[in-house]
């Protein structure tokens, strides 16, 4: 089972965007944390779909106990309404 950054990339790979893993009570997840599931998706979720979406569809349904924010390339948290692919053209 991989370490919690290593998961981090990944969805950063696949997705296109940076997340940070918190805790329900807004505390940093520990990069060095193991046990987690691997990212299961290989492609990334369309553009015209929100970060609450992906929230929803993606994260939760996988990595239950834990929140996530979404970061814009600046590092600050996505809101809820951004749009994907928005967000993604941020880091090109």
């Amino acid at each position: 089972m991989p370490q919690l950054a290593w998961v981090e990339r990944q969805i950063r790979r696949i997705e296109g965007f940076d997340v940070r893993f918190t805790h329900p009570d807004g505390r940093d997840v520990r990069g060095d944390m193991s046990d987690l599931r691997s990212y299961e998706y290989a492609r990334r979720l369309s553009d015209d779909r929100t970060v609450a979406e992906w929230i929803a569809i993606r994260f939760r349904a996988q990595y239950r106990g834990f929140d996530v924010e979404v970061r814009h390339a600046d590092g600050t948290a996505a809101h809820g309404n951004t749009l994907l692919g928005n967000l993604r053209s941020e880091y090109l």
